[in-house]
């Protein structure tokens, strides 16, 4: 009926639905294989603040947590490693090595705050 309103729940599947024929072909043509613009040095520096600021609240958050949860922060970083005779990425290595670092890290505090 018009001026009678559906319920949200009832209008997404019919949304998600008309996507695919809603021009995303084109953008996604036009759009996902294009470069990224360079950052600038300012923009780079921001970003680093950024992460170390996430680091530092990952850190925070896993000192209260569970050692379960702990281990699988761990778990995780073993999931990311490369397997044996697949190829060994630095960056894949290094992230799985930043994780357990901070998973030590929170250890480490934890300690501290105990005693």
């Amino acid at each position: 009926m018009p001026g009678k309103k559906t319920p949200a729940g009832e209008q997404s599947p019919v949304r998600l639905s008309t996507w695919d024929d809603e021009g995303a072909q084109i953008s996604l043509d036009a759009e996902a294989f294009s470069s990224p613009p360079e950052l600038t040095n300012a923009e780079l520096v921001h970003l680093r603040v950024r992460v170390i600021a996430l680091e530092n609240l990952v850190i925070a958050l896993l000192t209260q947590g569970s050692d379960q949860q702990l281990t699988i922060a761990r778990e995780m970083a073993a999931y990311i490693s490369p397997r044996p005779g697949f190829t060994q990425h630095p960056l894949t290595i290094h992230a799985a090595a930043q994780m357990n670092d901070c998973v030590d890290r929170a250890e480490r505090f934890r300690k501290r705050s105990q005693s």
